[in-house]
């Protein structure tokens, strides 16, 4: 009975210093988020039995990439594969979970990069798999391969052995030469949205049994910038300040970010020329300790989504908000111009590098704004 208590006590330890991103992984792909248009074509091709021999994902970082590349390598070695998805409990499936798996081959191409790497990795192409239907080689990314590396890796490509599968991972794939995107089956992978990554914090945090108010998920959900990894990695952080019980002011005063609120008050009054009101906002964030060259980044960024709302007929589609924030956005932007909104993001911009070296950040702030209401533009610009 005691020997039990202190597994439990170890498994809750070890458990604590595993990231969350790490831990919650998804394991087959009806638990991969965002990304359908992927995984239902990849479960199709596995039980039409329609496989290509080499694969290319591409997409942001933390979109899950080399997440679905490993769902896939169990899913086409599962012996009881009904659903296109890896069944998680046969014995192939069992030994594929394991990093050092012989039949699953990870490779990091930012530091095996060169020729005599993909060489090596020629050679023992030609073993069979042991146990398994494939070998699956997992090339994280490839963009950082070299010339020789590249053509090296195009010979393997074109004609590899039935029983391998290469898939290829990089965050930018407009540096893959053409003759290698030609022998790869493309998969791109899209951001998340908002709702999509507040939809991965609630399941993770009830999992974990953390309390979290629902603006504080959606700003942890924005900050991820619609990467999982991000996100999870944020929440780890924020979770450690607010020890399981997170708040919409916890995570501004971790992330040190802006109150969307807060912007929207700031901007109507320098919108409406009322210096007074402004002086007065830039008095209340310099006492709450804020740091003012980030409070400058993001009212340029703001300034930004009030343009983008004002000037593009689907503002959803670039800017990554909810809807009633969204909303709040584009009725502030229809209050001033096209060239007032530049002037602000152009202002707000230059001054944040200045700001983070001025002796008064506070009176630099203040002349910034003033200058946005006077509708003069930095001399920078």
């Amino acid at each position: 009975m005691i020997d039990k208590q202190k597994e439990k006590v170890y498994n809750r330890v070890m458990n604590n210093h595993l990231a969350l991103y790490r831990k919650y992984r998804p394991r087959t792909f009806e638990e991969v988020i965002g990304q359908e248009h992927i995984t239902k074509t990849l479960a199709n091709q596995i039980l039409a039995g329609k496989l290509s021999h080499a694969y290319l994902f591409t997409g942001s970082r933390g979109t899950g990439k080399t997440s679905v590349a490993k769902i896939f390598a169990k899913a086409v070695n599962c012996e009881n594969n009904k659903t296109g998805s890896p069944c998680g409990e046969c014995e192939a499936c069992q030994r594929l979970s394991k990093e050092n798996d012989i039949n699953v081959i990870e490779i990091d191409a930012a530091s095996n990069n060169r020729v005599d790497d993909i060489r090596e990795l020629r050679e023992k192409v030609k073993f069979a798999p042991i146990g398994a239907k494939y070998k699956v080689y997992i090339i994280d990314e490839v963009h950082m391969l070299s010339d020789s590396a590249f053509n090296a890796l195009l010979k393997t490509l074109e004609e590899p052995p039935k029983y391998v599968i290469f898939i290829l991972a990089t965050t930018e794939v407009h540096k893959l030469p053409a003759t290698i995107l030609s022998r790869c089956s493309r998969f791109d992978f899209r951001l998340l949205s908002i709702e999509n990554l507040s939809k991965v914090l609630r399941n993770v945090f009830e999992a974990e049994e953390i309390e979290a108010e629902p603006e504080a998920i959606k700003l942890i959900a924005a900050s991820g910038e619609g990467s999982v990894r991000d996100t999870l990695s944020i929440a780890d952080s924020i979770n450690a300040y607010a020890n399981g019980n997170i708040t919409k002011e916890d995570v501004l005063k971790v992330l040190g970010t802006t109150d969307h609120d807060l912007l929207i008050n700031f901007f109507d009054n320098i919108i409406n020329k009322d210096i007074g009101g402004v002086l007065k906002l830039i008095n209340e964030i310099d006492a709450s300790g804020k740091n003012l060259a980030i409070f400058a980044k993001d009212a340029a960024k703001h300034a930004r989504d009030l343009l983008v709302c004002k000037t593009c007929q689907r503002p959803d589609e670039i800017l990554n908000f909810p809807a009633d924030v969204l909303e709040k956005y584009i009725a502030q932007s229809e209050k001033a111009t096209d060239k007032q909104l530049i002037a602000y993001m152009q202002n707000f911009a230059s001054s944040e590098t200045e700001l983070r070296y001025a002796l008064s950040t506070r009176l630099l702030l203040e002349s910034v704004a003033i200058a946005c209401i006077n509708g003069e533009t930095s001399k920078k610009n």
